[in-house]
């Protein structure tokens, strides 16, 4: 990251973001300017993403936003229908979300001189994120759960992650602790045959790891239905939970040899989201 401020001197981080067809590369840009101070991320209306692109948004603002919301370095969010150079002065209104402190964060092939000068007459730092700092999935590392907390475990591909996902990782999540087992490359393709899985097994433990509810998120190193038998051992935990479409015969007899609670989730998209599935937005 370029034009860094001093951490001391930053009270708001903010980004302008359509987070439209969700990507590794959005989440380690959110992560980055994270870590400069608390980050507001502004969601461009489905109106502005047209005025700015020329074209409509694959998924909707509602949608889009509730992403944003779902991301663990994320910690503010709010639709809105002006572009960021139309909203720079209100950065740093107190009477704004964004109180005086604020720096503006772009990615660096983003950034323009006029943004930059404009950014500051109004008296709002700028910094940039350069492709090689968004590049690698570093993993995130929790704090154990607290003792006594339950621990819940949750299996699966994850390929080309959605907002069906993070509704399910949130109805887990409420069980206890949630723990995450992606199954590896070479397990996923033989299950689900050539082409699978479009993101590799790194990306995919790196956008579930970011994902709020998650505590922790692994890969699996067994093969078949059970893969993730060997880090289930490890994890120990009280639930396993799956939704409709996971439910499988092998699941349900291991948990009843290991002593684990089974729970079958129906699939229903979070209040006002459309139905998501990997295999509907692959298109195979």
């Amino acid at each position: 990251m370029t034009g860094v401020p001093r951490m001391t001197d930053v009270t708001r981080v903010v980004v302008q973001a359509s987070l439209d067809d969700l990507r590794s590369d959005d989440v380690r840009f959110l992560q980055e300017a994270a870590s400069l101070g608390p980050l507001h991320v502004r969601v461009p209306s489905d109106e502005l993403v047209v005025k700015l692109t020329g074209a409509p948004p694959d998924f909707p603002a509602v949608e889009r936003l509730f992403l944003a919301g779902s991301i663990r370095w994320v910690d503010s969010a709010a639709v809105v229908d002006r572009p960021l150079t139309a909203d720079l002065d209100k950065l740093t209104d107190p009477a704004d979300l964004a109180a005086s402190g604020t720096t503006l964060v772009l990615r660096e092939e983003d950034a323009n001189v006029g943004l930059r000068d404009r950014t500051r007459e109004v008296g709002v730092a700028f910094a940039v994120v350069s492709p090689a700092a968004r590049a690698g999935f570093p993993l995130w590392d929790p704090s154990p759960p607290p003792p006594a907390t339950p621990r819940v475990v949750v299996t699966g591909c994850f390929d080309w992650l959605h907002s069906g996902h993070i509704r399910f990782f949130m109805d887990a999540a409420g069980y206890g602790a949630l723990y995450v087992v992606v199954g590896s490359d070479r397990n996923v393709a033989l299950l689900k045959g050539a082409g699978h899985p479009l993101q590799r097994e790194d990306e995919r433990r790196y956008m579930i790891g970011a994902m709020r509810t998650v505590h922790t998120c692994l890969v699996s190193s067994g093969t078949g239905w059970m893969d993730a038998e060997p880090e289930i051992d490890q994890i120990r935990p009280t639930y396993y939970v799956v939704n409709e479409d996971g439910d499988k015969p092998e699941k349900r007899e291991f948990c009843e040899a290991h002593g684990i609670e089974y729970v079958v989730l129906r699939r229903i998209p979070h209040e006002g989201l459309p139905p998501r599935s990997s295999t509907d937005l692959r298109g195979f």
